[in-house]
């Protein structure tokens, strides 16, 4: 019996994958020995009868003896060894009681270390709310964090987990090998809904549902066998890696008394099954997934270009794929290396085109695709055995796209593992727990008639960008993409500075390539405006997002009690964008000049605030890397922490200059190079056809948009209809008036005034008073130098307020149209 590992979202022995298939053992009234467990006879009977069922796992919530996990090793069962301690007390108040209970898990743990039966170890089941109230949150996971690493230095190769539940579901862990929640839901739906949450708040780790069940007292015997039956196959099916039963049988004791009013177990007191068992023995037999379909064909398309390093594994991976029915493509994109060679030796489809880039690539699989579905993934990933059964349960939901995670592979390197927790990678972007604005192109699925309806891939886009594109086309559409948190593709990272520096570059060429074609949703700094939130590692965190506030209700009493993450200040966030490079630069400008006046000293402090800002972010950011393979040697772990500090650095300098290379720059020109030098424009048409004002409007903002031009809707509480942004300083306002005079006859009324950021004023006020002062002074060069600056500042926010006017005095025309 090998250890278990976590990989991703799931569990293996040894490279088998592992289905958690169990249940809860006790609490037993104690014997003599102050053991919670009944007989070792009764204990052996219990788990040759558990074996029978295809149970193969048991959850202990004290410590076993080492002959109880000889006894499940010799059953073929593994563990997950409870470690019991006073939880349900204000531990933290007595003082040497947090001592005493990490030296008693301590000593516990040290007497089963290095049993293969042992699955994982729990430092913790349940902390009731009101005790991580009392002792606040942080403090709570400071002492799990202390228990996790009692444990492991007693066990180092074992997992190590903490069961929540909802009521703390706000409790901030990552440290933790797995996840581990006790849920009871008595409806599918909102089970289910929950499932997908708890998934996206563990990331990359396996989801395990320590506790599901029905009182059979309460609700009947058949009516738990049916809601167990429903509840093991949704766990499975939304990608759990497994569930423990509540519990075996009826037989339970705690707080010293046997608890007669509930009966949640498979068995009776007197081990007689009831229904539940052989719904159970049935459910998990089937696990992950039902046998029965239908399911749908599915084409699996693998582009390549030069891809001979990777693409083995990609291959073999497609053969150990379980799904009952689906075809692979490869689209070898005109390589030169050893690719098509390698793809021969695999049963699948190789086509061979020239060099046209990525999207036609990705539009030569689709329609030689003979699947209703059509999923992508690249020549460096490869997908989970189970990884198409997760994307057709999805796609049942009506949705037209689903992607899901693609994590790092352990073992590629040092490089790699730093590189897989530095920003820029591929990442999905969710509306919600499931509803994807995007879904990265290294793991998505589409219907082969929604890429046919759009015409496939925008082949402008050659390298990256396509999959963002394609997505947004499809939204535009009304129609949804759905995301699948246990549809895992492996993606190996970059496993050099150099090819991560290039990858960066390549990301900021499609950023450009986007804004050009959506400039709709780039803000005028040149960032586009996600409606959904990032999920994935590698994120450099805003100082100002760190904390956050936690949702308990009114006294306490919340049920699902959850964090919502506090959202950085405008200030904050400006270190994380490139462009902070440009206001580095001036205020280093300004600092140097001090030794031309030095009352320009005054920038100094602000250069070197700029520069420690980003810095800390990164080191913030690394802190909270998590590294596939545990680093052996605190050198290493220097290292590590090191590097992925650097690249949180590197990586806005690589991404700023392949947008400026391609044009994305905050001085960029969108719509038309007219300028209007009219502060206020006033006109009217007298039109004898009759048109709602909201039609009038929609027309020429159809105008603006067709024309190039940034344009934006007024909301529910403004007083204009339009803007258009003619740059980062200045931009254009527009408000329709209509007189209705009878018989379908209108007067329209057009109102247009030009607009200023509000910093324009500001700092050109500023730089203006600062230039009087130089030359008052005598240092005629930095006076003449300011001067000039606060002029071009007007001026720049002048003319975009301009070119703003007159893109609203050519769109004009599309309104009074009848």
């Amino acid at each position: 019996m090998q250890r278990p590992t976590a990989r991703g979202k799931f569990l293996f022995a040894g490279d088998r994958k592992l289905q958690v298939c169990g249940v809860t053992y006790g609490t037993f009234r104690p014997d003599a020995e102050g053991l919670h467990l009944p007989p070792a006879e009764r204990v052996r009977e219990d788990f040759a009868a558990m074996a029978r069922q295809g149970i193969n796992a048991v959850r202990t919530y004290t410590p076993p003896p080492r002959w109880l996990l000889d006894l499940a090793q010799q059953h073929g069962l593994r563990v997950m060894v409870g470690l019991a301690w006073e939880q349900f007390i204000a531990f933290l108040d007595e003082p040497g009681r947090d001592r005493q209970i990490r030296s008693s898990v301590r000593e516990t743990v040290r007497g089963l270390s290095g049993h293969p039966a042992v699955l994982c170890y729990s430092i913790g089941n349940e902390i009731p709310q009101s005790i991580v109230r009392w002792h606040g949150a942080r403090r709570i996971e400071r002492f799990l964090r202390h228990l996790y690493d009692d444990v492991k230095r007693e066990d180092p190769t074992a997992l190590v987990t903490y069961v929540n539940f909802p009521t703390t579901e706000y409790l901030r862990l990552p440290f933790l090998d797995l996840v581990c929640f006790n849920v009871y839901l008595e409806a599918r739906e909102k089970l289910e809904a929950y499932l997908l949450r708890l998934h996206n708040l563990c990331d990359d780790r396996p989801l395990l549902m320590t506790e599901i069940g029905l009182d059979s007292r309460s609700h009947g015997e058949e009516q738990q066998a049916e809601s167990l039956s429903w509840q093991i196959q949704s766990a499975f099916e939304t990608g759990c890696a497994g569930t423990f039963v509540f519990s075996w049988t009826d037989e339970w004791y705690r707080g010293g008394h046997d608890i007669l009013d509930w009966d949640f177990g498979l068995t009776r007191r007197d081990r007689t099954p009831k229904p539940a068992l052989a719904a159970v023995q049935r459910a998990y037999a089937q696990a992950p997934f039902l046998a029965a379909g239908p399911w749908p064909k599915i084409s699996v398309v693998v582009c390549t270009y030069n891809g001979s390093a990777t693409i083995r594994d990609t291959m073999e991976a497609l053969q150990r794929l379980e799904y009952p029915d689906y075809e692979a493509i490869v689209i070898d994109d005109g390589s030169t290396d050893h690719t098509a060679e390698i793809v021969k030796s695999y049963p699948v489809r190789l086509i061979r085109t020239e060099n046209r880039g990525l999207s036609s690539a990705r539009n030569t699989g689709f329609r030689a695709a003979s699947g209703e579905i059509v999923a992508y993934t690249d020549d460096d990933a490869y997908p989970d055995p189970h990884w198409l059964h997760y994307l057709a349960r999805t796609f049942r939901q009506g949705y037209v796209g689903v992607g899901g995670p693609n994590l790092p592979p352990a073992g590629d390197g040092f490089v790699a593992d730093c590189v897989a927790n530095a920003p820029g990678g591929p990442v999905q972007v969710l509306l919600d727990d499931q509803l994807a604005e995007h879904v990265p192109g290294c793991n998505m699925a589409f219907r082969k008639s929604a890429l046919e309806a759009i015409a496939g891939f925008d082949p402008v886009y050659r390298t990256a960008g396509d999959d963002v594109d394609l997505c947004w086309r499809l939204q535009e559409r009304g129609w949804r993409i759905g995301f699948a948190p246990a549809a895992v593709v492996w993606h190996h990272r970059r496993n050099s500075v150099r090819t991560y520096w290039k990858q960066q570059r390549g990301y900021g060429k499609a950023e450009a390539l986007l804004e050009r074609k959506w400039p709709q949703r780039y803000n005028a700094a040149g960032h586009v405006g996600w409606r959904g939130q990032l999920y994935g590692r590698g994120f450099t965190l805003s100082l100002g997002a760190l904390g956050g506030r936690i949702y308990r209700g009114v006294f306490g009493t919340a049920p699902f009690q959850f964090l919502y993450q506090r959202r950085p200040g405008t200030w904050l966030e400006l270190p994380l964008m490139p462009e902070w490079l440009f206001l580095l630069a001036f205020l280093g400008v300004a600092a140097l000049s001090t030794a031309f006046w030095k009352p320009m000293g005054i920038a100094v402090p602000f250069f070197l605030l700029g520069m420690v800002l980003p810095v800390a972010q990164a080191l913030a950011s690394a802190r909270r890397a998590r590294f596939t393979s545990a680093p052996q040697s605190k050198n290493l772990r220097v290292r590590l922490f090191a590097l992925t500090t650097l690249l949180h650095l590197v990586q806005p300098v690589a991404r700023l200059a392949g947008r400026l290379e391609h044009g994305l720059a905050p001085w960029r020109v969108r719509g038309t190079r007219r300028r209007l030098w009219r502060p206020l424009r006033l006109l009217s048409c007298w039109r004898e056809a009759w048109k709602a004002p909201e039609a009038r409007l929609e027309a020429m903002l159809a105008a603006l948009v067709q024309a190039g031009s940034v344009t934006t809707r007024g909301s529910d509480y403004d007083d204009w209809d339009l803007e258009v942004r003619g740059g980062l300083l200045g931009g254009a306002r527009l408000r329709l008036g209509v007189e209705e005079h009878g018989a379908g006859k209108q007067m329209l009324r057009f109102r247009a005034w030009m607009r200023l950021s509000r910093a324009v004023p500001v700092l050109a006020a500023a730089a203006a008073g600062a230039s009087f002062w130089a030359f008052m002074d005598g240092a005629v060069a930095i006076g003449l130098s300011l001067g000039l600056g606060a002029i071009g500042f007007c001026g720049a926010g002048a003319g975009e307020a301009a070119r703003a006017m007159a893109a609203l005095d050519e769109a004009c025309p599309a309104a009074t149209a009848d």
